[in-house]
């Protein structure tokens, strides 16, 4: 199984998680509103972890259509593929957010701690959704 980063892009943070042997876990998060600066560091990420490959979180409405956000991570996604040569997946994000409140507000953490970190464990979410994803695949295959 390859090494994979997920990326869950925010306004003003951005949550990065990595996974292999189908297994996600939080890495970190980049506080930057400059989008040259997110792609950069996302490819430093990237080339850190030794990642195979990067997937990208993609907003999308409860009914399946794309949200405002979607042409920033559209076009993002795209410059990392291009500063890095990786493959790029973009991966319905929906959701992943609140269920990452959700967990930490089980967890007991508290909200301005929650706010540090929230956007790191949307990003394993997510990664992990694509990682049982894509095993789920190549079982059946």
């Amino acid at each position: 199984m390859t090494r994979a980063l997920g990326v869950d892009l925010g306004t003003g943070r951005t949550g990065i998680a990595v996974g292999s042997f189908g297994v996600a876990h939080p890495l970190t998060v980049i506080e930057s509103k400059d989008d040259d600066a997110i792609v950069a560091q996302i490819a430093r990420l990237a080339t850190d972890e030794g990642a195979q490959e990067i997937v990208f979180g993609l907003a999308t409405s409860l009914d399946g259509t794309e949200g405002p956000a979607t042409a920033r991570q559209r076009s993002i996604a795209a410059a990392v593929g291009d500063a890095t040569g990786l493959p790029v997946h973009l991966w319905d994000e929906r959701l992943t957010t609140a269920e990452a409140n959700r967990a930490l507000i089980g967890a007991g953490v508290r909200r301005k701690q929650r706010r540090g970190v929230v956007d790191k464990v949307a990003a394993t979410i997510l990664l992990q959704s694509y990682l049982d994803a894509h095993r789920a695949g190549s079982e059946t295959t």
